[in-house]
């Protein structure tokens, strides 16, 4: 089993690279103490469980996929400490999923069943779920190229017993945990800070990529409220940061530069995204003009490996602009297949089309490809040679992206094409 500490050394250093250690894909689900009292565990998410001198309290608690061996590696640890307290970080599934096996043990043992912890919006956000299940069904699909059409979306959550609105601190044996809320990549993201320690864990406020504040099929982001967190975060001095994703980072000013950089990144985008549209611009020329910040994109931590900044301008404009991207064609638009027959016609037909977009394909210019090998498909979906086309240029253009979240999606639509479809989760 690699070192951790030897592992995030390198990856800092940039002996490593986070499309080695994708922060999402890569997956070490053996525990490991990393410093005194502190277990860490990498599935999906990180699941971190902190030994308090009276009983356990785990910060996140990993995915469904994890329960078992999570509980599995902390009874190793710590065999006969019962877990006391959790905190989710957020909602999201890779990190609520591994209360249970200690719930049943603490009933079959008679101690105080767990408590967890959570922001107020988490239950709403659980409802929410709930209420969508078939769309996050589809879009989880897409997002990781999940190509099996069993897979489901979870539909029973745990719920929290004490939450809070903006702040809540509690004891556990000789440590302190203060949660603060911070509205960024979800809006009920709690932070944590273990003061005894000098231990942060901002969950998915900082996840060793570009921040995950554009994801083109999820709910809204919150770019400059999430960097003003990641500020109050870099002022603390910590010295142990376990983010939501990705290896733990150790030092002082290692972590306030990671923080402080990414809290950068974000203001960037954003200010330069309302400077352009406060001159009553397009989402168009937003979307092309705005220069995201190499230096920053240079980062080990800072790397485009699962969002992609284009995703986080269209974001930020959803949050002040709305929907509408300024086209006035497209405001109470025609079917898009009434469009693509309407082009693919004044083309000439769907050999003429299918001939340029090969062309382009060889040219390197597979942006504009995959608008014209779409339209050919919507326009005429039974066509065989449409899709052989479309799967050519969309797996070509996949490969080409540093961004999983893009990569994936991409993916996708190549393996649809391949069997005669445009989708596969829609069914389409």
């Amino acid at each position: 089993m690699p070192d951790i500490r030897d592992l995030a050394e390198r990856l800092w250093n940039g002996e490593l690279s986070t499309a080695e250690l994708h922060p999402v894909a890569w997956r070490q689900p053996e525990g490991q103490e990393i410093a005194d009292g502190v277990l860490f565990y990498k599935g999906i998410a990180s699941a971190n469980t902190i030994d308090t001198g009276d009983g356990l309290v785990m910060l996140d608690t990993g995915a469904v996929n994890d329960t078992r061996p999570l509980y599995g590696e902390v009874r190793r640890w710590r065999p006969e400490a019962p877990l006391r307290a959790a905190v989710f970080s957020h909602h999201h599934v890779d990190h609520i999923f591994g209360v249970g096996p200690f719930e049943q043990e603490a009933a079959e043992r008679r101690w105080p069943r767990p408590l967890v912890y959570g922001h107020e919006l988490l239950e709403w956000h659980f409802a929410r779920y709930q209420r969508t299940l078939g769309w996050n069904t589809a879009i989880n699909r897409r997002q990781f190229a999940i190509d099996a059409p069993q897979f489901r979306w979870p539909e029973q959550y745990r719920l929290p017993d004490v939450t809070y609105t903006r702040r809540l601190t509690f004891r556990t044996g000789e440590l302190t945990f203060e949660l603060h809320h911070t509205r960024g990549e979800t809006e009920d993201a709690t932070w944590t800070w273990v003061p005894e320690r000098k231990l942060l864990a901002p969950g998915d406020l900082f996840i060793w990529a570009v921040p995950n504040a554009g994801n083109p099929q999820k709910v809204q982001r919150y770019c400059s409220e999430w960097a003003a967190g990641l500020r109050e975060m870099a002022a603390l001095g910590a010295e142990l940061l376990l983010p939501g994703h990705g290896l733990p980072i150790f030092g002082a000013e290692r972590i306030r530069q990671a923080l402080l950089d990414t809290a950068e990144l974000l203001e960037s985008i954003e200010a330069q995204v309302l400077a352009l549209m406060n001159t009553g611009c397009t989402l168009d020329r937003v979307l092309h003009e705005v220069e995201v910040p190499a230096h920053l994109l240079e980062k080990p931590y800072l790397r485009p490996v699962y969002d992609d900044p284009q995703f986080l301008i269209r974001n930020v404009w959803r949050l002040y602009g709305g929907w509408y991207d300024g086209e006035p064609d497209n405001l109470l638009p025609a079917p898009r297949a009434e469009q693509a027959r309407e082009w693919v016609a004044l083309a000439g037909g769907i050999d003429r089309v299918l001939e340029r977009a090969a062309a382009l394909r060889a040219e390197g210019n597979l942006r504009l490809a995959c608008h014209l090998v779409e339209f050919a498909v919507i326009a005429e979906p039974g066509s065989r040679a449409a899709h052989d086309l479309r799967a050519e240029i969309y797996a070509a253009r996949a490969a080409l992206q540093p961004s999983s979240m893009a990569r994936n999606i991409l993916n996708h639509a190549a393996l649809a094409s391949r069997q005669g479809k445009r989708d596969l989760a829609g069914g389409f």
